[in-house]
């Protein structure tokens, strides 16, 4: 009779585990609702965190508490909002996002535009398109998504037609016109602004445009226009989406405060695009 009631006792113990690690999983985070008065949000590091403490002031304003967790890396601040340990996040644009679905298998949406960091065109010897000789050699970035970008800013600026079928994943392989007969030279997009010197022109991103001390505004030949398909966006998990205190964040980040404020303080390096 001992024995069985050992037996029984060690049941209920494992049927009780089972139902607190059943409170606990994931699925129960993700659908839990979002509290009306606070929000919590990812940043990484930098502009992000600056734009969206500015947007905070704003929420508060405005009877909404928003706190910030900021991030050092890509993945987290999507891990965990998928998780259901941040409400939205706020660094990303929709081609990295779109990726990172279908790696991992989750359903994040983008429920509102925030900025564009714009990737430029540089030379250190030439200072228009018009001076470019025919033949110019161009550093273009090696990595996929960024050589792709760079293609679509030289479409955009008038100097290369890129084939009708061309996507976010175009090569030079899709380059159908080349007005200035180019010579492309593949080269890491965080190395591009110490080899300058070593083409005419290149393509630089921002981030790597203000590391070396470069300004976009001043310094670039041409800069990528927020029709870019790589805005910035605030993601929520799909079921989320519509959420009232999601829409209040929204509202508050595309404020003219907020706008005012990018306006002033990175002066043309990163640009609105609501």
């Amino acid at each position: 009779m001992k024995k069985k009631n050992k037996i029984l006792l060690g049941l209920a113990s494992l049927t009780l585990v089972a139902a607190l690690v059943g409170c606990g999983t994931k699925e129960d985070s993700k659908s839990k609702a979002i509290n009306e008065n606070k929000i919590v949000v990812g940043v990484t590091s930098g502009p992000h965190e600056q734009i969206a403490e500015a947007a905070a002031k704003v929420a508060k304003e405005n009877g909404l508490e928003v706190e910030l967790k900021t991030f050092s890396d890509y993945v987290l601040p999507n891990t965990s909002l998928a998780e259901g340990d941040l409400d939205a996040n706020s660094y990303q644009h929709k081609p990295f996002l779109d990726t990172f679905n279908k790696d991992h298998n989750t359903d994040l949406v983008p429920v509102g535009k925030t900025i564009l960091t714009p990737m430029g065109i540089y030379s250190k010897k030439y200072k228009s398109f018009d001076e470019i000789p025919d033949g110019a050699t161009f550093g273009l970035p090696n990595d996929p998504t960024n050589g792709a970008r760079a293609l679509f800013v030289l479409q955009e600026a008038g100097i290369i037609k890129l084939k009708d079928r061309a996507d976010l994943t175009a090569s030079i392989r899709d380059v159908e016109e080349n007005k200035k007969n180019l010579k492309f030279i593949e080269l890491e997009a965080a190395q591009i602004p110490k080899q300058l010197s070593e083409v005419d022109v290149a393509a630089i991103n921002t981030n790597f445009a203000l590391d070396a001390g470069i300004n976009p505004k001043k310094d670039s030949i041409f800069l990528e226009s927020t029709n870019s398909p790589y805005v910035n966006y605030i993601a929520v998990r799909a079921e989320n989406k519509d959420d009232p205190t999601i829409k209040k964040f929204v509202e508050a980040y595309q404020s003219e405060e907020v706008r005012k404020f990018i306006e002033e303080e990175f002066k043309g390096s990163i640009i609105p695009s609501w």
